[in-house]
């Protein structure tokens, strides 16, 4: 069992909070709202973080059933070492106590049709070597690849900072930073791979990781794919502990500050008066917190849609929001072990099965009617247990899996208001009907493993919308396409004064994509202090 599972140190969160006055609210501890909390409270400020489920982290937390873990978000995370300014701003935020396990010389290994098999490698020569010997032919175009990949990495910095500027300074900081990156945000993943083979297979290759950002590549912006592909260019890692860790010690900053966090704590609507955002109204209890400055880290869209007052969803920046797409949503197969599952195939990478050679399988469109679903598309499987290096597998071998695929959340819908774990028995038929068949499908990738198999659990996009309450049940917020990122009402200074925002939906989805929308979502609100502090970063 991982020690964040039997940690009984003080936890920086409870239900009541801390007496006394705050400098900034910050709703939701999703990755953007800690490392915005976080980041103020080494600024000297008493930040309170209000969470409305009973676990902080949003997609980072982790919870237990008995004898297992699991996180529910934090698969692999790149760029997390001292070499990058996003490891060095972690260890500052934590003050160094997260710690991240590298998940070894291949972090993901793609499993397609006709049993096509390829790894991605932690050195980006290796990374090239491995697509050259698959498509010995496309030398060039994998080249080119890497070459947008790289002009889009080096173009992003000024898109952030055009974002991070006024609202009246938008269109001048738009030409001034942002204009090189216009370019890569503005196309799709689907036209640029196009213009650089005509080979589908390795286009399909070189998209296969569209499931870290939850749009394949006819709709998503080609600046998010190349993006994800820098981010992992030298490998991925696991917070040590498990993905709980990274709350805990985001959250610890807070509280030693002064500030705190509390749980199962729901706001119902942010207070604006004067046409200023000056706290927050707290659901059934009616409960107002002021504080100067408040900082939504719940997602733009979700903020604009359910925690502004009324008179605020109708102006035009308002309704632009709400006409982009949630990504996909998302169901995943949390599964318990016993025995040494890498003796059956397990690692610490994670694996991708793809059932079809097309990328553009957006999700496993299943019928709550029928008596036997089709398989899905695509499979995405993680070990965590075998991820973290403090993890005590006890005396009967206990290791844990995750078995990922999207569906639409259409499917799901009907359900939208139910209790958890009492939606009823047509729901509760479904849900056995996709636990016994994605098992079934994974079990015939992995066969090894299933006379291991001692515990599974499934949870819906209905689970993922009663915890942490995305749009649509979508795991990566808004959906990464050209439209999201020419709308330029998804910065994080909001129309409001004293409100900003944090999160995926400013900058870009994943835990790193989340942390740097924190990071700017303070960098509007205290543009001195963030610019100090990253300066000697």
């Amino acid at each position: 069992m991982s020690p964040s599972t039997t940690n009984r140190e003080p936890k920086p969160w409870n239900k009541r909070g801390r007496e006394g006055d705050y400098d900034t609210i910050v709703i939701g501890s999703g990755m953007g709202g800690m490392t915005a909390a976080a980041l103020l409270a080494t600024f000297g400020e008493r930040v309170l973080v209000l969470e409305q489920h009973y676990v902080p982290g949003g997609f980072t937390h982790t919870f237990n059933r008995p004898g297992y873990s699991w996180d529910v978000g934090v698969h692999a995370v790149g760029e997390v070492t001292e070499h990058s300014m996003t490891g060095r701003l972690l260890r500052h935020l934590t003050g160094g106590a997260l710690k991240w396990a590298k998940l070894g010389e291949v972090y993901d290994e793609f499993v397609f049709p006709g049993d096509f098999r390829l790894d991605y490698p932690d050195h980006p020569g290796r990374f090239r070597d491995n697509l050259v010997a698959a498509f010995p032919d496309e030398a060039a175009a994998i080249d080119g690849y890497l070459d947008e990949v790289r002009a889009v990495a080096a173009s992003m910095k000024g898109y952030y900072l055009s974002r991070a500027a006024p609202r009246g300074f938008g269109a001048v900081a738009r030409a001034l930073f942002a204009r090189r990156a216009r370019r890569h945000l503005g196309r799709n993943t689907a036209e640029v791979l196009a213009s650089l083979t005509s080979n589908e297979k390795l286009r399909t290759v070189l998209a296969s990781q569209w499931g870290y950002y939850g749009s394949v590549p006819s709709r998503s912006s080609f600046a998010i794919q190349a993006l994800v592909t820098k981010h992992f260019l030298w490998g991925g890692y696991y917070p040590v502990g498990g993905s709980g860790q990274i709350a805990r010690t985001l959250l610890q900053t807070v509280a030693d500050a002064g500030g705190w966090t509390r749980i199962a704590t729901d706001v119902e609507q942010i207070l604006v008066e004067g046409g200023r955002a000056v706290g927050v109204r707290l659901s059934k209890t009616g409960e107002e917190i002021r504080a100067p400055r408040v900082i939504s880290a719940a997602g733009i869209m979700s903020t604009v849609t359910r925690l502004l007052p009324e008179t605020y969803g109708k102006p035009q920046w308002a309704r632009q929001i709400e006409e982009l797409r949630p990504s996909a949503a998302h169901v995943c197969l949390y599964l318990g072990f016993k025995g040494d599952i890498r003796t059956a195939g397990a690692s610490g990478a994670n694996k991708w099965f793809y059932q079809t050679w097309s990328a553009e399988d957006d999700a496993w469109y299943v019928d709550p009617a029928a008596e036997v679903q089709p398989d899905a598309p695509i499979l995405y499987c993680s070990f965590p247990s075998l991820k973290d290096p403090s993890h005590d597998p006890g005396p009967d071998v206990r290791h844990t899996g995750e078995v990922v695929t999207f569906v639409p959340w259409e499917l799901f819908e009907r359900w939208r208001g139910s209790r958890w774990k009492k939606r009823g028995p047509e729901y509760d038929a479904f849900k056995a009907a996709l636990t016994e068949s994605l098992q079934e499908q994974f079990f015939k990738h992995m066969p090894a493993l299933r006379p291991m198999l001692d515990y599974a659990e499934l949870s819906t996009p209905l689970s993922t919308d009663t915890f942490t309450r995305p749009m649509a049940g979508s795991i990566y917020g808004i959906e990464p396409t050209p439209a999201r990122f020419e709308c330029t009402w998804l910065r994080p200074r909001s129309p409001i004064p004293g409100l900003f925002f944090a999160g995926s939906e400013v900058v870009s989805v994943g835990v790193i994509g989340a942390m740097m929308g924190g990071v700017l979502g303070v960098a509007a609100a205290r543009p001195l202090a963030t610019a100090k502090l990253l300066r000697r970063i």
